[in-house]
């Protein structure tokens, strides 16, 4: 009986030790995947009349967000995402249209981006001429 009894608490024991971390938590969901495997592109654009960002209050403000999906209230997503995806998020190289013409009024309109680009932060600041000028960089990203 003795033998038995020994021989009970070490199959109890090794069962413990072994099935143990099975119990809880262990058993629970595994590891939370990542939200995405892309990496976040997701833009708040604003525009204001004023020679600066701290002069000018805005006027309007969109969203861009463009990984996966392009989406957000912009109202062209995925061309202003196209266009981004073009100068590889430098929004200081998107270039005014060739054979636009505007006039030369001085109006002065300030243009912010803020957020994230392919992970990165982007924080941009840009006073144009007047409105014409402005949307004359690109075809989407400053069309809002």
């Amino acid at each position: 009986m003795r033998n038995t009894a020994r021989w009970a608490a070490t199959l109890a024991l090794t069962a413990t030790a072994v099935c143990g971390p099975l119990t809880g938590s262990a058993l629970a969901a595994p590891a939370a995947a990542p939200a995405s495997l892309y990496a976040p592109s997701a833009l708040v654009l604003t525009v204001g009349h004023g020679a600066s960002a701290a002069a000018a209050t805005p006027l309007r403000a969109v969203t861009l967000n463009c990984a996966p999906t392009a989406s957000g209230t912009h109202p062209a997503p995925a061309l202003a995402c196209a266009e981004l995806r073009g100068v590889g998020g430098d929004i200081d190289a998107l270039r005014a249209r060739d054979g636009v013409i505007c006039n030369k009024l001085y109006d002065p309109v300030v243009v912010t981006v803020d957020g994230v680009w392919q992970g990165k932060r982007v924080s941009y600041e840009r006073t144009f001429g007047n409105e014409c000028v402005k949307n004359s960089y690109g075809t989407g990203v400053f069309a809002f």
